[in-house]
């Protein structure tokens, strides 16, 4: 039979009608495919910001872990594990982290002491010159007194090094062991940083420290009286440091 113009006419626009629809209901399917892939997937920038980030967090877990157990085996009693690891463990406590039990068993000093510190440079002409002395303990005494939040720094820093330095060397000034050894150049360092803030850039390439102890007066002695005489006057050879102030 043949189809008249009505009929084909109809389906042409019902052909039409269709690709409209289409059109109108989105994309084409490989586009649609192509969003459903990520979607909410952060960019590149923020998935490698939060990798860093967790690295980060857990180096800072893992050196946390690592303190907590070699604090714990330089406290705890002598046992194989700390003997074996004690070079390790006391690497990492000394100087920073040393600890003991003077909070709950205090031991206080039974002797004011003075340490004092001067330096020396070679000029370019061959002579050497040598400052006058710098009291290194005055300074943190200023920043104690009258303080009423004082600094651990100014209380403890100084005067720590000294004991911790008499307790390795005795009355000699030679390190006969690694603890020692690190202790004096913890002591030298202390010294030519204090000194070079002090020092108004001045270069100098030795230090020298002499400490002064005197007794504590007894309670209700009169003011007016002279201090006694320094029960100890210890003079301590050059030290060369890393040149200051140039």
């Amino acid at each position: 039979m043949r189809e008249t113009g009505w009929t084909v006419s109809s389906r042409i626009e019902s052909a039409d009608v269709k690709e409209l629809h289409q059109s109108d209901s989105g994309p084409a399917p490989q586009q649609r495919h192509d969003e459903a892939v990520g979607p909410g997937k952060p960019p590149m920038g923020v998935r490698t910001l939060r990798a860093g980030l967790h690295t980060v967090v857990f180096l800072c877990l893992v050196t946390a872990l690592v303190h907590v157990v070699l604090v714990f085996l330089h406290v705890a009693p002598s046992n194989p594990v700390s003997k074996r690891y004690a070079s390790q463990v006391n690497g990492w406590v000394y100087p920073l982290f040393e600890q003991n039990w003077r909070l709950f068993a205090p031991d206080p000093d039974s002797f004011n002491r003075k340490i004092l510190a001067r330096t020396a440079h070679t000029d370019s002409k061959g002579s050497v010159q040598v400052t006058p002395w710098f009291d290194l303990a005055a300074v943190d005494h200023s920043a104690v007194d009258h303080n009423v939040f004082p600094s651990h720094t100014s209380q403890n820093l100084l005067r720590r090094a000294w004991t911790s330095y008499v307790e390795t060397h005795g009355g000699s000034d030679t390190a006969r062991s690694e603890r020692a050894v690190m202790l004096q150049t913890y002591l030298r360092n202390i010294a030519a940083d204090r000194v070079a803030a002090h020092n108004d850039g001045g270069a100098f390439d030795f230090v020298q420290l002499r400490v002064v102890t005197l007794p504590v007066a007894a309670p209700g002695a009169p003011a007016g009286n002279h201090p006694p005489a320094p029960t100890e006057d210890r003079l301590l050879p050059w030290w060369k440091v890393t040149s200051h102030g140039k």
